[in-house]
Formats: structure tokens, C-alpha cells, sequence
């Protein structure tokens, strides 16, 4: 198979790459091919933030920008959009861009190694705010910086810096300029020839169609975890199918009982639409990666991936979602609709058929009568992988467990509902004692194993002790949540 050309947009210009192999990431390309090396490499996974670049592209007419990881992005999933790393921010008479000005005068940069990765993660923040006259919040920078780690500074001045960016001459790209420029790109083929090898299907037959022709493409969806088999595991593929392009699949769309979340719809715009309806999840949605990985990863392809670590999918199996596989066969689309824990057979393993695609996860919204909450148990707040993470969400009447739906991860091969702590809980008065009870079904309904993040007896422990927490909630007690706890009640 033969590569398809690269056309990304970069300084106002259209840069075309020739022969780049599918698997070919783009701080690759950066660095290697294009000779920029002012995105470094760090971790080679996506943790660390030091190869962070920010991709622009047209969305409701306007220009979106999104900081990603350009270590784990497929160098092909840039393709037709508008790029920019730390060398581009230099204006043409030599003045330092505020994000980068602001970082140098507040001291936010010692060996300076992770400097470029903050500056392109402020770029990020800066183009979807500052210059739109909004401003930024301490906390906003917070989670806007979630992605990048630095192990000289200390954060304070790294934060400062963003707040001392708003204050300095604004800087701001031609976005009409940009935006006409990718609507020329777009003209390109995108290249959905069956000689080649990183195909980008633009519509929803087109994709089940080119997965019916080459069953053993490897999809990607944001390629997150696709990336690290790249950089850790240095596995190659020969041929490779990319949904993000599916319009179809970018929407989430609204009806009166559910939300349908289309499979390329990212980390960051789906946990959106899951707070629209549970505000409740916005600290849980926070704590989900770090925003590049958010910006780049999906919703579909955290789900298809079926890691028993991945939080999506003890969430998504607490609020009753169902997913939707679709497959190309005489012409046609079929599809079929079931319980999304009922994908895993086993440790990233799934029922889908060799032509399926995962397509849509539907969401029920909530009722008056739901309790949800959602833990995320790690050593890291923020950019790190689940020890363990336990959903609960409980319909509750007149005193009584009407309903019960739990989700959990980190505890079993797969994603998995705790099916005999939900019999536990329903049809009891939601008190004190059946707390009891349940905690302990639980506590026994897993095995889970011992690793580096934990050991299986904590995984378990936890596991009754967040019920127990979830018991504490309802009863409205707050301050067990330590972000929560102030001076007066840690004094009392």
C-alpha cells in the first residue's frame, strides 16, 4: 500500500509531506523530518506534556484550537488542519508571543526542557479565551495546564504566567485568513484509494464500507492508546482506518430521554455533554487525563479500547448507556443495540465482528429521583491512570433503593457492573445498616490483582470504603471531600 500525502497548514502556509508511514507520529515528523525540535520528547506517552503542539480547525465556522500530544498523534491525523508549535509564536519583528513573555517574566522556566509544552498549552488557552476578551481564572489555567508536568518550578509561576499573559499586548492569529486557507485545504482528496494505507473517511458509509474491504485495519479514534503501542511497543501497521473525519460520528445529539455521543467525539466535547446533564461529574471529567489527551482522545475509541483502567466506561455503565455497533453488508447498514458492559469478553477483548464498528454511545438522562457520583481513586490528582474507580448511582423513593446501578474499574480484567452489590441495594431502605451490607457485597464481589498502583487487598478496602463515602453524601455531609474541607472544619 502507498502512503497518502500530508498537508498540514503551518505559518500560512500549506507544508505537503510525501511518503509518511502510517504509523509515523507527528513530533516525528517535527523533529526528524521538518528539523523542529523545539517540541521535545519526554515520556513517549502522552503524561508528561513536553511535546505539546496546538492543532487548529473549522468548527461551527469558527477556529478551534486544541492542545494535543504530538508524541502519541499519528503525524496522518494533522492532515488538513492548521498546526502550531512554540517556533511559530515568534512574532516577524522578533517579539516573544505573551504566553511565552509572560513565562519568561514571571520565572516559570528553570531547565527549561518542558518550557515548550507549557507555552503551546497557554497558546491553547489564550487563543479560546484571551483574545476573545475573556478572561482566565487561576482554576481555568489549572485544568488548561492538567496535561503538562514540570519538575523544577513548582507550578506557582508557571500559573502566574498565565494569568500575567492577559495583561500584556494581544497577540492574535487571522483566524479569517487561517479559516479560508483550510477550506482551500479541504479540497484535497483525502485520499480514501484502497492502495492506501491511512484512509480517513469523511461519512459513515464510507467508513463501514472501507471496514468491511480491510477487516484487519487497525481503527483508531484518537489514537491515545494506539500511540503508545507506536512509542512503547514499536508495533506497526501496515494499514490503517480513521473515524475522527466521520461527520456523523463527530455530533452528539439530544433527544428527550437520552444523549447519543457519536464514537469520534472527543474526550473533552463528551464529558461536556455528560455535565450539561450531571453537573455533579465535572470534578470526575477534570480528572479524566490531562486536556491534551482529552482533546485528542474519543469517547468511541475509550470504550472500543476496553481497558479495565479506562473511567469512561464504569461511568457510562452506572448511567444504563447502550452503544450501537454498525457494520456495511449488501449495501446496507445494519446495526445492533446492547448494554455497553455486555462489549468485553475479556481482558481487551469484545464481541464486535471483524466489519463492526463501535458507533454511538446513548446516554439515559437523569431523572428526579438519581444519585449519582463518580470516584476516581490515583497517586497523581490530575494526569493519571485509575488505582480504582467506582460509580454509583442509585434511584432512590420514599426511602427505599428503587433502583441501583454501579460501575467499576481497576478491579476486574474488563470494566464490570457490580451486579450482586446492585441486588443488595435494591428494593431496601436506603439506611445505615444496608450501607453496611452492601459495602461488604462489594468488597466480595471483586478480585482484583495487585500492581504498581496498588494492591489488590487496598483496591478492595477502597471499594467499600467509597460506598460508604457515597452513603455519607446522600446524607449531605461535605466535608469528607477534602477540597472541600476549610480551616473550621478541619479544626473541628
Amino acid at each position: 500500500m502507498k502512503n497518502p500525502p500530508l498537508r498540514i497548514l503551518r505559518r500560512g502556509e500549506v507544508l505537503t509531506l510525501h511518503n509518511v508511514p502510517p504509523e509515523r507520529t507527528l513530533l516525528e515528523v517535527l523533529r526528524e523530518d521538518l528539523h523542529s525540535c523545539g517540541t521535545k520528547e519526554g515520556c513517549g506517552e502522552g503524561d508528561c506534556g513536553a511535546c505539546t503542539v496546538v492543532l487548529g480547525q473549522e468548527k461551527d465556522g469558527k477556529l478551534q484550537y486544541r492542545a494535543v500530544n504530538s508524541c502519541i498523534q499519528p503525524a496522518h491525523a494533522a492532515n488538513g488542519k492548521a498546526l502550531w508549535t512554540t517556533e511559530d509564536l515568534v512574532q516577524q519583528d522578533g517579539k516573544l508571543h505573551p504566553a511565552q513573555q509572560a513565562l519568561a517574566e514571571c520565572h516559570g522556566s528553570q531547565c527549561g526542557f518542558c518550557t515548550p509544552g507549557f507555552v503551546m498549552s497557554l497558546f491553547g488557552l489564550y487563543q479560546n479565551h484571551t483574545v476573545h476578551g475573556q478572561a482566565v481564572s487561576r482554576e481555568q489555567a489549572s485544568q488548561a495546564l492538567s496535561g503538562n508536568l514540570c519538575r523544577c518550578t513548582g507550578y506557582r509561576p508557571i500559573l502566574d504566567a498565565a494569568e500575567a499573559m492577559q495583561k500584556l499586548p494581544k497577540v492574535a492569529v487571522d483566524e479569517a485568513d487561517t479559516l479560508s486557507k483550510l477550506e482551500l485545504l479541504a479540497q484535497y482528496p483525502r485520499g480514501m484509494d484502497a492502495d492506501l494505507a491511512y484512509k480517513t473517511p469523511e461519512n459513515l458509509a464510507a467508513l463501514l464500507q472501507a471496514r468491511a474491504q480491510h477487516p484487519l485495519a487497525q481503527l483508531v479514534a484518537g489514537c491515545t492508546d494506539v500511540g503508545l503501542w507506536i512509542t512503547k511497543q514499536h508495533r506497526e501497521f501496515g494499514h490503517i482506518i480513521d473515524l475522527t473525519r466521520v461527520a456523523e460520528l463527530q455530533r452528539v445529539e439530544q433527544y428527550p430521554h437520552h444523549i447519543a455521543i457519536g464514537a469520534a467525539v472527543t474526550l473533552t466535547d463528551a464529558f461536556a455533554a455528560l455535565v450539561a446533564d450531571r453537573p455533579q461529574l465535572a470534578d470526575f471529567a477534570h480528572r479524566f487525563a490531562g486536556q491534551p489527551v482529552r482533546n485528542a482522545g474519543t469517547l468511541g475509541g475509550n470504550v472500543a479500547n476496553g481497558s479495565p483502567i479506562g473511567d469512561s466506561m464504569p461511568l457510562l455503565i452506572a448511567l444504563g448507556a447502550n452503544i450501537v455497533l454498525m457494520h456495511w453488508e449488501k449495501d446496507q447498514i445494519h446495526h445492533r443495540e446492547l448494554p455497553l458492559e455486555q462489549l468485553y469478553t475479556g481482558y481487551r477483548q469484545n464481541i464486535l465482528q471483524p466489519s463492526e464498528v463501535l458507533a454511538w454511545i446513548k446516554v439515559p438522562r437523569p431523572t428526579t429521583t438519581e444519585f449519582t457520583r463518580a470516584y476516581k481513586i490515583s497517586k497523581r490528582f490530575e494526569d493519571d491512570i485509575s488505582a480504582v474507580c467506582l460509580v454509583v448511582s442509585l434511584h432512590i423513593a420514599n426511602g427505599v433503593v428503587q433502583r441501583a446501578s454501579i460501575g467499576a474499574g481497576g478491579v476486574a480484567a474488563t470494566p464490570a457492573r457490580a451486579v450482586q452489590t446492585e441486588a443488595a441495594l435494591r428494593g431496601q431502605p436506603w439506611n445505615a445498616q444496608t450501607v453496611q451490607r452492601a459495602q461488604q457485597a462489594l468488597r466480595n464481589e471483586f478480585s482484583p490483582i495487585s500492581d504498581m498502583r496498588a494492591s489488590g487487598d487496598y483496591r478492595r478496602t477502597v471499594l467499600g470504603n467509597l460506598l460508604q463515602r457515597f452513603w455519607l453524601e446522600t446524607q449531605g455531609q461535605q466535608e469528607i471531600d477534602v477540597r472541600r474541607l476549610t480551616a473550621q472544619g478541619a479544626a473541628a
